[in-house]
C-alpha cells in the first residue's frame, strides 16, 4: 500500500513547526528578561536610545530582513537577487564583535593606521564608486612653495548677467592649498599656495553670480593660519569654523555653505567624458557625527541625483564619514545647507574643473530657484 504524499512529509513539516516554535519561543523570552532589564534597573545603568543606536549601527541592513522574514517569510525577496540572509550566529557576531565576515575593514580599520575606508559609508554609489575607490585625503609637506602655474585654459565668453541677488551662498576650502599636478613642475606634493583648489572656487563664485545668485568667495589662507599656530593638518576644521561663523553672522541672507577639496586618487577615477570633453567628477562628503547630518544628507542627495539627471556619471555618489581618524563633522552642522565637494583629483587639469564648476552652477541654479519658488507659494498662501 502506498502512502499519501503529504503523510510522508508530515514528520518533517513536525519538525519545521517545532523548530519554528522553539525560536519564536527563545525570542519572546529573551524580549522579556530585556523588557525586565531595561524597566528594573537604576537609572544609572538603563539603556538609553544612543546606546540602542550604537548597537543597531554595528548590523547590515540584511540583518534588519532576517529579523522581519522569521515572522514573514515575504521579506526575504526584498533582497537584492544572489544575496543570502544572515544567520542568527552571524548576527550575535556582529552585535558582540562589531566584526562584519563580509567587510574585512571592520577587522582591519581598528588594526591598520590610515585605513580611513573604514571610516566611510557608502550611501549612494556613482559610477565606479566602491570601497576601492572612496575619496583619499593627502598629507601636506611642512613647507608650501608657490610654484605653479595655470598655463593656458579653455576661455568661454562671459554669459548674460543676470540681476543678482543678496549673496546666498558662501564658498570656502578648509584645505585651500590642496593643488593639481598638471600645474605642477614635478610630483613631489600636491600642494601649492597659488594654482590650488581655491581657483575652482572663485570659479564657481563667478558662475553662480552669472546666474542671478549671490555668492561670497572666501579667501582667507587656512594653511598660513595652522602654520602660525604650530597646528596639525587634521586640526583644520578647527582653523576655518570661526571664519564661516563670522561669515554667518555678517550676512544673514547666506544659505548655502560649500567647502571645496580636490581628491587624491587616480584619474580614471576623477575624471568623465561628455560629448567628447573631459569633466572632473565630484564626490559629497556629508560629516555623519552630528545631530542635523541627515539634513546635509538630503541635501547631498538632492544634488548628486539632479547631476546624474543631467549630466549622467559626473557625481561618484555620496558617502558619510564618522569615527577615529576623521572629522566628522566639516562644520555642516552650522547649516542644514552645508556640503563638502570634492572637485575632481590631483590628476585633473584646470579646464577639466572650470567645466565641471560650470555644470554645478547650472545644477544648483535649478535647485535654488525651483527651492526659491516653493517657499514664495508656500508664503503667498
Amino acid at each position: 500500500m502506498v502512502r499519501p504524499k503529504w503523510k510522508k512529509n508530515k514528520p518533517n513539516l513536525l519538525k519545521e513547526w517545532s523548530k519554528r516554535l522553539g525560536i519564536g519561543m527563545t525570542v519572546l523570552l529573551l524580549l522579556f528578561i530585556g523588557i525586565g532589564i531595561l524597566t528594573g534597573a537604576k537609572t544609572t545603568y538603563r539603556i538609553y536610545s544612543e546606546t540602542i543606536q550604537d548597537w543597531t549601527s554595528k548590523l547590515e541592513g540584511s540583518s534588519f530582513i532576517y529579523l522581519f522574514e522569521m515572522e514573514n517569510r515575504l521579506y526575504s525577496k526584498a533582497l537584492p537577487e544572489g544575496e543570502r540572509l544572515p544567520t542568527l550566529s552571524s548576527l550575535s557576531f556582529q552585535l558582540l564583535t562589531s566584526l562584519k565576515p563580509n567587510d574585512p575593514r571592520s577587522l582591519l580599520g581598528r588594526e591598520i593606521p590610515g585605513l580611513a575606508t573604514y571610516n566611510s559609508q557608502i550611501i549612494i554609489a556613482g559610477k565606479g564608486t566602491d570601497y576601492t575607490t572612496l575619496p583619499v585625503e593627502s598629507e601636506p609637506p611642512l613647507d608650501v612653495e608657490e610654484r605653479g602655474e595655470e598655463g593656458p585654459v579653455e576661455e568661454k565668453a562671459p554669459e548674460q548677467q543676470t540681476p543678482v541677488s543678496e549673496d546666498q551662498v558662501y564658498i570656502y576650502h578648509t584645505h585651500n592649498e590642496e593643488s593639481f599636478y598638471p600645474h605642477l613642475p614635478d610630483t613631489s606634493t600636491a600642494y601649492d599656495r597659488k594654482v590650488n583648489i581655491s581657483l575652482v572656487g572663485e570659479r564657481l563664485g563667478e558662475l553662480l553670480e552669472q546666474r542671478g545668485i549671490g555668492s561670497q568667495v572666501e579667501t582667507t589662507n587656512f594653511a598660513d593660519i595652522l602654520r602660525e599656530n604650530g597646528w596639525k593638518h587634521y586640526q583644520s576644521y578647527d582653523v576655518s569654523r570661526p571664519v564661516v561663523e563670522e561669515a554667518m553672522e555678517q550676512n544673514e541672507s547666506i544659505s548655502y555653505y560649500f567647502d571645496l577639496h580636490r581628491d587624491s586618487i587616480a584619474k580614471e577615477h576623477t575624471t568623465t567624458t561628455i560629448n567628447g570633453k573631459k569633466y572632473a567628477r565630484f564626490v559629497f562628503v556629508v560629516g555623519a557625527e552630528h545631530s542635523r547630518y541627515e539634513e546635509n544628507l538630503a541635501f547631498a542627495t538632492k544634488m548628486h541625483e539632479l547631476l546624474e539627471e543631467r549630466y549622467p556619471g559626473i557625481s561618484r555618489g555620496v558617502i558619510t564619514k564618522k569615527g577615529s581618524g576623521v572629522d566628522g563633522v566639516y562644520n555642516q552642522d552650522l547649516s542644514s545647507n552645508a556640503a563638502l565637494i570634492e572637485f575632481g583629483g590631483v590628476y585633473n587639469h584646470l579646464d577639466e574643473l572650470y567645466r565641471s564648476a560650470e555644470v554645478m552652477a547650472d545644477v544648483f541654479a535649478d535647485y535654488y530657484f525651483d527651492a526659491e519658488k516653493v517657499t514664495s507659494e508656500e508664503d503667498a498662501e
